[in-house]
């Protein structure tokens, strides 16, 4: 079992573009054995400390192993919608680990 966290930075005003893309690719992490477990869209008040830039959203997807995430990443579909991705998203910060 792998667990990715992201984290998300959106370029200003391209929100509804990003949530296009995100319409198509979170049904397909089901598709390969993987689970949304949270995608949170925190506001001012749920940051208590920060030392980097405040994301716009953060996911915690796992999957059942890394061939599925890789095969997700991979995923034609979800390969044709991209130009939502890379027009809306600033940048990107993924962090993979092993669930214990």
């Amino acid at each position: 079992m792998i667990c990715v966290i992201q984290l998300i930075y959106i370029k200003e005003g391209q929100e509804e573009i990003f949530h296009q893309f995100e319409d198509i690719a979170i049904p397909i992490i089901s598709k390969y054995n993987g689970r949304l477990l949270l995608r949170i869209r925190p506001d001012e008040n749920s940051f208590i400390e920060s030392s980097i830039d405040k994301p716009y959203e953060i996911h915690l997807v796992e999957f059942d192993d890394e061939k599925d995430f890789e095969a997700f990443s991979k995923d034609e579909e979800r390969k044709k919608f991209l130009h939502l991705k890379e027009q809306s998203i600033k940048a990107s910060v993924l962090i993979q680990g092993t669930k214990l």
